[in-house]
């Protein structure tokens, strides 16, 4: 007969699988309400769309294209108050503040990057009178 015993490296490892099982999670809440993300980078600006995407190792991105205005005028690190577009249309949108976290090169489709996300939770903060909390 066999025994499992478990040692500190499989502890460890199953600690780290559920940590990255929580943070998917959160991702796979915010792409199971929201299809895309609206955005204007000033008052003067168009407002940008785009589809929300579950493509990058490190979680929420968009893809968006390496010449377009909107790609040159994001900066890593900048927060940008995104409208959350629900998956069915009669849903309400939500506002939350979104950190872009980095610009890199998506090999798939030439000429475009993702761009990943960070939804800044804990935020006290309102917009016209909508929550930036999930």
């Amino acid at each position: 007969m066999f025994r499992l015993v478990a040692t500190l490296e499989t502890v460890e490892e199953k600690a780290a699988v559920d940590n990255f099982t929580e943070i998917r999670s959160e991702l796979r809440t915010i792409l199971d309400k929201y299809y895309s993300v609206q955005f204007s980078l000033s008052k003067m600006d168009p407002a940008y769309l785009f589809k929300l995407r579950d493509i990058s190792d490190n979680g929420l991105c968009i893809l968006v294209k390496q010449d377009s205005t909107a790609f040159k005028r994001l900066k890593v690190g900048d927060v940008v108050d995104m409208e959350y577009n629900p998956k069915e249309f009669s849903g309400p949108t939500k506002i939350l503040k979104t950190q872009i976290t980095s610009k890199n090169c998506y090999d798939r489709f030439k000429g475009y990057s993702l761009v990943e996300l960070e939804v800044l939770t804990g935020v006290n903060s309102h917009c016209e009178g909508v929550s930036y909390d999930l």
